[in-house]
């Protein structure tokens, strides 16, 4: 075989396993977005995609987003789905918005120290992944109990 005939064929083949890797990973895209409170309502950017919206009330923001996710994949061929998309919000943000989860409350759901967990929310200190996963499943918890809850109308 000459070298160039080979040459050829190894540029066909090396473009065809190219285009098969970019389809991969095309469909296995996960966008994160960070979420920020705004004076106006919320604001989410992602870091890595130019992507960027913002809402009046959070289901307006993941909306939004789901809509500019969306216009910026429009020309490729692979159709993103919610659960790609990530939201992220840091946790002064978190208890910035919603003042009702009182920090001194989940800290003693939780059995974390109230201070540390306090040091967290005002951002002089950072969690670690396993402190982040305890708080987070705190408040899992606490939306858990809460969504079971029915309130009694007294006539």
């Amino acid at each position: 075989m000459g070298a160039k005939k080979w040459v050829r064929d190894w540029r066909k083949k090396s473009s065809r396993t190219l285009e098969l890797k970019n389809k991969v990973m095309a469909k296995k895209k996960k966008i994160t977005m960070t979420v920020e409170k705004t004076g106006t309502g919320f604001s989410a950017f992602s870091e890595d995609y130019p992507i960027f919206t913002t809402g009046q009330s959070i289901p307006e923001l993941i909306n939004n987003t789901y809509e500019a996710t969306e216009f910026y994949f429009e020309e490729e061929t692979v159709k993103l789905d919610h659960k790609d998309i990530r939201f992220e919000i840091d946790f002064k943000q978190f208890f910035k918005f919603y003042k009702v989860i009182n920090a001194k409350f989940l800290a003693e759901k939780i059995g974390m120290n109230a201070t540390l967990l306090s040091q967290y929310v005002q951002g002089h200190k950072k969690p670690s992944a396993k402190q982040t996963e305890k708080i987070l499943s705190g408040i899992h918890q606490i939306g858990q109990e809460l969504s079971g809850i029915n309130l009694l109308q007294t006539a």
